[in-house]
C-alpha cells in the first residue's frame, strides 16, 4: 500500500492558478458551444458546435431524401419496392425543398424532408421559423413528432406553445411553457433523445423534461429504437437551418445491443459522488471546485462488457476507470482501475509503466503515445470478457491482457485481488483534478 499512497500523494498534487484559469476558459468555451450560446452568426452559418456534425451543409441537399410512408410501411416493402418509391420521393423533394440563403427551405406543397441516414440515441439542435399559420414539427426516428406552430393559431390549441410532444395520448403531450419567439422570426431547438425519453428546449427554455416519446405507428410497441428524421411539411412554408448533431449511441450500436449509460442531462443511473461529479451540457464534469475527487458508481454491476465512452482532460489531470469494482474500496486493488492520465505532465515524468494512461494500474502497462493533445477529446473503449481485458484509445489497442492467475505473478495477484471479481461496478476515479465525459455506453456480453 505504501507504493500507492506515495503515488496517490503525487498525483494530487495541486495544478497551478494559471494552469486552472487556462484550463477552466477552455471547458467554459467548450460549454458554451456544446448549448449552441454561441451566435450562430459568429461561428459561421450552419458550421457545428464542437463534438457536432452538420446534417445540412447550408449549400444543397446531400444527405437528404423525401419521405416514403412510415417505418412500418416501409418494414413491409421490397427492396425493389422501396428503391423505387424512393426515387419517386426524392424527386418530389427536390421540387418543393430548396436552399436559399444559408437555409433549407420549403414551398408547402410537398412532403416531409429525411436524413439519409437513421439515428439512435442523440442530442441536435435545429434553427426553424415560420410563417402565419405555420405549422410543422421534428420526426425522431421516424415518428411524430416535436411540433411547430404558430402559437396566434387558438383553434388547434396551438396556444401551449411549441416543443411539446404533440402525438403522446398517455404521457404528457404539451410543453412546460410558451417559449416561441414571434412568428418571422428564428427559433432554436435542442433535443436530447435517450432510449424513449426525450428533452425538449426551445430557445434555451426547457419545455419537455425526459417524457417517453410514444409510438404513433404502432401504438401498442415501445418508441423504434432507430430512425431517421424528419422535418415535417404541413401546407405550410418553413425554413431550417443549424441542423446539427452528436450521437450518443449510434444505430449501429444500438443494433449490436449497446445502451447509453449516462442521459446528457443529470445523474439517474449513477450513485456515489454525484455532487463532485454532475452533468452539464451533455457530458459529465468532475470537478474539484465541487468536490470533484472520490468514486462516482453506475448504479448496477456489470461483469462482461464493451464500455466506450470519450473523456477530455486538463493539464495534469488524473482519474481512473474502476471495472468489476466493490464500493467503497480502492478500485485499482480490489477491482481494477485502468489508468485515465495526461501522463504528458512534467510532474509525472518519473511514472512506472503499469502507471500509464490506459494501464491496469499495478498489473499491466499499456501501450504510450496514443493520447490526443489536452484539451481534445479521446475516445475509448475496453472490454471486459472473463480473464481478457482490452483496451483501445483512439481506435488503437493499448492493452490486450490475460489477468488469469497462469499469467499474472502471484505476488502481483496477491497485491490485487480484485483481479479475480467475476463483477461489479464500473466507477470513475476521481483524484481531485478537472475532467469531462461524455457518450458514455455500454454492452453486456452474455
Amino acid at each position: 500500500m505504501q507504493e500507492r499512497e506515495t503515488h496517490m500523494k503525487t498525483l494530487t498534487c495541486c495544478l497551478n492558478l494559471s494552469t486552472i484559469g487556462l484550463a477552466l476558459l477552455m471547458s467554459m468555451a467548450g460549454h458554451s458551444a456544446a448549448r449552441g450560446e454561441a451566435n450562430p452568426g459568429a461561428r459561421g452559418l450552419n458550421q457545428p458546435p464542437e463534438g457536432f456534425v452538420a446534417l445540412f451543409n447550408g449549400e444543397d441537399l446531400t444527405g437528404w431524401k423525401g419521405l416514403v410512408g412510415n417505418p412500418k410501411t416501409r418494414r413491409t416493402m421490397s427492396r425493389e419496392a422501396l428503391a423505387s418509391a424512393q426515387a419517386k420521393a426524392d424527386n418530389n423533394m427536390r421540387a418543393h425543398w430548396k436552399v436559399a440563403d444559408g437555409a433549407l427551405c420549403f414551398d408547402g406543397k410537398g412532403h416531409s424532408l429525411c436524413t439519409a441516414r437513421d439515428y439512435g440515441d442523440f442530442e441536435m439542435f435545429v434553427d426553424w421559423k415560420i410563417e402565419k399559420g405555420g405549422d410543422s414539427g421534428i420526426y425522431l426516428r421516424g415518428s411524430p413528432q416535436v411540433q411547430i406552430w404558430d402559437t396566434a393559431n387558438r383553434g388547434v390549441g396551438a396556444q401551449v406553445g411549441s416543443g411539446g410532444l404533440y402525438n403522446n395520448r398517455k404521457g404528457p403531450s404539451k410543453p412546460l411553457q410558451v417559449a416561441d419567439k414571434p412568428v418571422g422570426e428564428w427559433n432554436k431547438f435542442r433535443i436530447i433523445m435517450v432510449g424513449d425519453l426525450v428533452t425538449v428546449y426551445l430557445n434555451d427554455v426547457l419545455v419537455v423534461d425526459k417524457v417517453v416519446m410514444e409510438n404513433y405507428w404502432e401504438r401498442d410497441k415501445p418508441m423504434y429504437p432507430v430512425g431517421q428524421i424528419e422535418l415535417q411539411s404541413h401546407g405550410s412554408r418553413l425554413y431550417f437551418r443549424n441542423v446539427f448533431i452528436r450521437q450518443i449511441v449510434t444505430a449501429q450500436e444500438k443494433t449490436q445491443g449497446f445502451i447509453a449509460l449516462f442521459n446528457g442531462m443529470d445523474m439517474s443511473g449513477w450513485t456515489g459522488n454525484i455532487n463532485g461529479y454532475y452533468a452539464k451540457d451533455g457530458m459529465i464534469v468532475c470537478d474539484p471546485k465541487r468536490g470533484g475527487g472520490g468514486n462516482l458508481y453506475t448504479a448496477d454491476e456489470y461483469g462482461n462488457f464493451v464500455f466506450r465512452f470519450e473523456f477530455k482532460l486538463t493539464p495534469g489531470a488524473n482519474n481512473g476507470l474502476g471495472i468489476r469494482t466493490p464500493k467503497g474500496v480502492d478500485a485499482a486493488y480490489h477491482g481494477m482501475e485502468l489508468q485515465i492520465l495526461d501522463n504528458t505532465a512534467q510532474k509525472y515524468r518519473n511514472l512506472r509503466p503499469y502507471q500509464y494512461h490506459g494501464s491496469i494500474y499495478g498489473v499491466v502497462p499499456a501501450k504510450r503515445g496514443y493520447l490526443k493533445p489536452v484539451g481534445d477529446w479521446n475516445d475509448q473503449e475496453v472490454t471486459a470478457n472473463g480473464k481478457q481485458i482490452t483496451v483501445k484509445l483512439n481506435g488503437t489497442t493499448i492493452v490486450d491482457a490475460d489477468i488469469s492467475e497462469a499469467n499474472v505473478p502471484k505476488e502481483v495477484m496477491d497485491r490485487h485481488p480484485g483481479l479475480k471479481n467475476e463483477k461489479g461496478y464500473i466507477s470513475f476515479c476521481g483524484h481531485g483534478d478537472y475532467l469531462e465525459f461524455r457518450n458514455i455506453r455500454i454492452k453486456v456480453i452474455d
